[in-house]
């Protein structure tokens, strides 16, 4: 068993989609389309309105929604054991689902952040020493809040569109094929903008020291790692 997501099928059309799923010797495939009945490229195929079944005679057609019933009425009897779910062997970066808190910064910096959408790439492996995104700037969007830490380095390479690097020394042009580093501990604060009309796509890459510090030279604003997530204070101390 294993979903479209993980094979790295997501982008695939309805007709892909199956093909591929022969190929591979599924035997159902689970949709929550409630519209398959209609689509009259799929009328040739077997379709199941219960519980799927093994088959021998091609891919069947199993309604999600169908499920339920079946399910519910026999939870109480029954002990399901679900295998751990695997980490995915390659996917397409762009199919892999944005990330849906889009910013952990407490307001009005969170609001901010508006334009910019994040693609953990390395979370979906399982990368536990460093993480890496795939981030996307819509026209006028930025990367971040200007920002240093104290342990943690930080890489991005430009994939598309012309983005602007801004830190202690000013603001730089950057290009597809460009890429910057930011040493831990410099204190040289970093952020890119988006200041064309067009968007921008990088892969930002970050180790994940604990015991890291952030700051925040043009905003009143600190952050420090604790137990794996970010806290916020001003910079007097008090919490946000």
């Amino acid at each position: 068993m294993a979903t479209a997501y993980e094979r790295g099928w997501s982008t695939l059309k309805n007709g892909e989609l199956l093909a591929a799923a022969e190929t591979h010797g599924f035997q159902v495939l689970v949709t929550t389309d409630t519209n398959v009945k209609y689509q009259q490229n799929l009328a040739s195929r077997p379709r199941s309105s219960g519980a799927p079944t093994a088959s021998t005679s091609g891919l069947r057609l199993l309604a999600a929604a169908a499920l339920m019933p079946n399910v519910s009425h026999q939870l109480p009897s029954v002990e399901v054991n679900m295998p751990e779910q695997s980490n995915p062997i390659a996917v397409i970066a762009t199919a892999v689902p944005p990330r849906v808190k889009p910013s952990v910064y407490p307001e009005p910096f969170a609001s901010r952040m508006s334009g910019r959408e994040k693609r953990a790439l390395g979370d979906l492996f399982g990368l536990n020493n460093f993480g890496v995104n795939l981030t996307r700037l819509a026209p006028g969007a930025v990367s971040s809040l200007r920002h240093a830490h104290t342990k943690q380095d930080e890489f991005i390479y430009i994939l598309k569109g012309h983005p602007t690097l801004h830190t202690d020394e000013g603001k730089t042009r950057l290009s597809p094929g460009m890429c910057a580093g930011f040493k831990a501990s410099t204190g040289n604060g970093h952020r890119l903008l988006n200041e064309t009309s067009d968007e921008v796509v990088y892969l930002e890459v970050g180790d994940r020291t604990p015991g890291d510090e952030g700051t925040y030279p043009d905003d009143d604003l600190k952050a420090f790692l604790s137990e794996g997530k970010w806290q916020f204070q001003h910079r007097d101390g008090k919490p946000y």
